[in-house]
Protein backbone atom coordinates (compact mmCIF):
# COMPACT_ATOMS: atom_id res chain seq x y z
CA UNK A 1 0.00 0.00 0.00
CA UNK A 2 1.38 3.40 -1.00
CA UNK A 3 1.48 6.32 1.44
CA UNK A 4 -1.16 9.00 0.85
CA UNK A 5 -0.27 11.76 -1.58
CA UNK A 6 0.36 14.96 0.47
CA UNK A 7 -0.97 17.06 -2.41
CA UNK A 8 -4.24 15.11 -2.45
CA UNK A 9 -4.56 15.57 1.31
CA UNK A 10 -4.12 19.37 0.96
CA UNK A 11 -6.70 19.47 -1.83
CA UNK A 12 -9.16 17.47 0.29
CA UNK A 13 -8.61 19.83 3.25
CA UNK A 14 -9.22 22.86 1.02
CA UNK A 15 -12.42 21.31 -0.34
CA UNK A 16 -13.65 20.75 3.23
CA UNK A 17 -13.01 24.42 4.02
CA UNK A 18 -14.89 25.50 0.89
CA UNK A 19 -17.77 23.22 1.83
CA UNK A 20 -17.92 24.67 5.34
CA UNK A 21 -17.90 28.18 3.85
CA UNK A 22 -20.83 27.36 1.59
CA UNK A 23 -22.73 25.92 4.57
CA UNK A 24 -22.12 29.12 6.56
CA UNK A 25 -23.23 31.22 3.59
CA UNK A 26 -26.41 29.17 3.17
CA UNK A 27 -27.15 29.56 6.88
CA UNK A 28 -26.69 33.32 6.62
CA UNK A 29 -28.99 33.60 3.59
CA UNK A 30 -31.69 31.45 5.16
CA UNK A 31 -31.39 32.92 8.67
CA UNK A 32 -34.59 33.85 10.40
CA UNK A 33 -34.40 37.56 11.36
CA UNK A 34 -36.27 36.72 14.56
CA UNK A 35 -33.55 34.26 15.60
CA UNK A 36 -31.12 35.56 18.22
CA UNK A 37 -27.63 36.49 16.99
CA UNK A 38 -25.03 33.74 16.92
CA UNK A 39 -23.06 35.19 19.85
CA UNK A 40 -26.22 35.13 22.00
CA UNK A 41 -26.79 31.51 21.05
CA UNK A 42 -23.17 30.67 21.93
CA UNK A 43 -23.64 32.25 25.33
CA UNK A 44 -26.90 30.38 25.93
CA UNK A 45 -25.35 27.06 24.91
CA UNK A 46 -22.28 27.53 27.11
CA UNK A 47 -24.38 28.72 30.04
CA UNK A 48 -26.71 25.72 29.84
CA UNK A 49 -23.80 23.30 29.41
CA UNK A 50 -21.87 24.53 32.43
CA UNK A 51 -19.12 22.31 33.84
CA UNK A 52 -20.87 18.99 33.38
CA UNK A 53 -19.73 16.37 30.90
CA UNK A 54 -22.16 15.45 28.15
CA UNK A 55 -22.40 12.35 26.01
CA UNK A 56 -22.14 12.79 22.26
CA UNK A 57 -25.93 12.54 21.92
CA UNK A 58 -26.53 15.05 24.72
CA UNK A 59 -24.04 17.51 23.22
CA UNK A 60 -25.63 17.14 19.76
CA UNK A 61 -29.09 17.79 21.21
CA UNK A 62 -27.84 20.89 23.03
CA UNK A 63 -26.21 22.25 19.87
CA UNK A 64 -29.47 21.68 17.94
CA UNK A 65 -31.52 23.31 20.70
CA UNK A 66 -29.48 26.50 20.32
CA UNK A 67 -29.63 26.55 16.53
CA UNK A 68 -26.28 24.95 15.67
CA UNK A 69 -25.62 21.79 13.72
CA UNK A 70 -24.25 18.93 15.83
CA UNK A 71 -21.20 18.91 13.55
CA UNK A 72 -20.26 22.33 14.94
CA UNK A 73 -18.91 20.49 17.98
CA UNK A 74 -15.93 19.34 15.89
CA UNK A 75 -15.01 22.94 15.20
CA UNK A 76 -15.36 23.74 18.86
CA UNK A 77 -12.93 20.92 19.68
CA UNK A 78 -10.41 22.14 17.09
CA UNK A 79 -10.78 25.69 18.42
CA UNK A 80 -10.15 24.58 22.02
CA UNK A 81 -13.66 25.51 23.16
CA UNK A 82 -14.64 21.91 23.87
CA UNK A 83 -12.70 18.79 24.82
CA UNK A 84 -13.43 15.09 24.81
CA UNK A 85 -11.99 13.45 27.90
CA UNK A 86 -11.00 9.86 28.59
CA UNK A 87 -14.49 9.10 29.90
CA UNK A 88 -15.86 9.83 26.40
CA UNK A 89 -17.84 12.85 27.56
CA UNK A 90 -17.58 16.34 26.15
CA UNK A 91 -16.61 19.20 28.46
CA UNK A 92 -16.25 22.92 27.93
CA UNK A 93 -12.65 24.08 28.18
CA UNK A 94 -11.41 26.85 30.42
CA UNK A 95 -11.37 29.02 27.29
CA UNK A 96 -15.15 28.60 26.93
CA UNK A 97 -15.83 29.16 30.60
CA UNK A 98 -13.60 32.25 30.70
CA UNK A 99 -15.32 33.68 27.62
CA UNK A 100 -18.71 33.14 29.28
CA UNK A 101 -17.54 34.85 32.46
CA UNK A 102 -16.41 37.83 30.39
CA UNK A 103 -19.86 38.13 28.80
CA UNK A 104 -21.73 38.47 32.08
CA UNK A 105 -22.89 41.89 33.19
CA UNK A 106 -20.69 43.34 35.94
CA UNK A 107 -23.80 44.47 37.82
Amino acid sequence: MEPPDPRAERIAAALRQISAGFAALADAVAADPAEPPEESRHLALITEWGRRGLTRAEASALFRKHGFSPQAAGGWVRGDWLEIRDDGRRYLTERSLSWRAGQEDPE
